[in-house]
């Protein structure tokens, strides 16, 4: 079988690109890398010719996103995401190629094929079985997620674990002491996605260093789920005053039920919800919310990406730091 580059970079640790700027010294190239790229060529006995090194170094100026569009996910938000990559793709002078299915064929056919340049892909689980393909690919690969183990890819997510903490912390200092979170459905969490899980880690971190009760109840993403959801919270903690949301969809339905169950925001019951502003600030009452900053984290995305195609730079992991905006939604409880 015939070595190819892909081999070269692969044995090397770079990327195709930076074997092509070795062979061709278009680019300036750290001596230290220089030598692994040479090191692999000599080992592997990679014989290049002129041709070879030139598709190697051109681009396709296409970016790969994956974003699977499930049932249970709310398309309006993943779609913010979206509109983040495309609108920073655009200022690298990339299109951006977006597949809407999780399957791992799909994922490698635009791979193997050097259709695209790199690869963003989003809802993560804990433990993605995309991922170690991801890591074998050429083409550099960036995680809007945080998976168990990144296997070298970049990641880019906001912090859910802190975010769940502040939203306790928030209802905490206005004196609420029995809390609840609604959260992600069920199929979500079966697969262990990776925000999910996180949230739930900073809500049960935020009620036992705040020294207060809090539970869980996962909810459908429909007003068939709320009901139930907030249902399930009043059966188990009849005397809650505090609601933390990170269920879009459900939202104006946990609003409804929680007013047709006797319970009016925020004079019985605050909540705050951990969703994109507009979102929020969208309901019939401003909600109080933890920012969901989706087009941000799809520019950095991007912009992680074009560093490893561009410049080789080493994977990394950035967790945004979550922002809380008080509205009206949140009050001290009554006495």
């Amino acid at each position: 079988m015939a070595i190819t580059i892909d081999d070269v970079a692969r044995a090397a640790g770079v990327s195709t690109s930076t074997v092509s700027y070795v062979l061709s010294g278009k680019r300036p190239i750290s001596a230290p890398t220089r030598q692994r790229v040479e090191r692999a060529i000599r080992d592997l006995g990679y014989r290049p010719h002129a041709g070879a090194r030139a598709l190697a170094s051109s681009r396709t100026n296409v970016l790969a996103l994956m974003a699977p569009l499930r049932v249970d996910v709310d398309v309006s938000v993943i779609m913010q995401f979206v509109t983040g990559v495309v609108t920073a793709a655009r200022t690298f002078d990339h299109d951006v190629l977006l597949l809407t299915a999780d399957e791992i064929a799909g994922m490698e056919r635009v791979a193997s094929g050097s259709m695209v340049d790199a690869l963003v892909m989003m809802d993560i689980e804990a433990d993605d079985p995309r991922v170690p393909v991801l890591a074998s690919l050429s083409q550099p690969a960036v995680l809007i997620g945080l998976p168990r183990d990144p296997e070298g890819l970049s990641c880019v997510d906001l912090d859910f674990d802190a975010a769940g903490q502040l939203a306790v912390r928030h209802l905490a200092r206005l004196g609420h002491r029995k809390i609840a979170l609604i959260g992600s459905p069920r199929a979500v969490l079966e697969r262990h996605t990776s925000y999910a899980q996180r949230m739930m880690d900073g809500f049960r971190r935020g009620t036992a260093d705040a020294g207060i009760e809090g539970v869980i109840e996962p909810c459908e993403s429909s007003m068939v789920g709320a009901v139930a959801a907030v249902d399930r919270v009043l059966d188990r903690l009849p005397d809650v005053t505090g609601l933390v949301v990170h269920n879009e969809v459900a939202l104006p339905w946990v609003i409804a039920t929680l007013r047709d169950r006797g319970r009016h925001v925020p004079d019985d019951v605050s909540v705050v919800a951990v969703c994109p502003p507009d979102v929020a600030a969208g309901q019939p009452l401003p909600l109080t919310n933890v920012d969901i900053p989706a087009h941000t984290i799809g520019k950095v995305a991007v912009e992680m990406a074009m560093a490893r195609v561009e410049r080789d730079e080493p994977a990394e992991t950035r967790l945004l730091a979550p922002v809380l905006v008080e509205r009206a939604s949140t009050v001290a409880p009554r006495r």
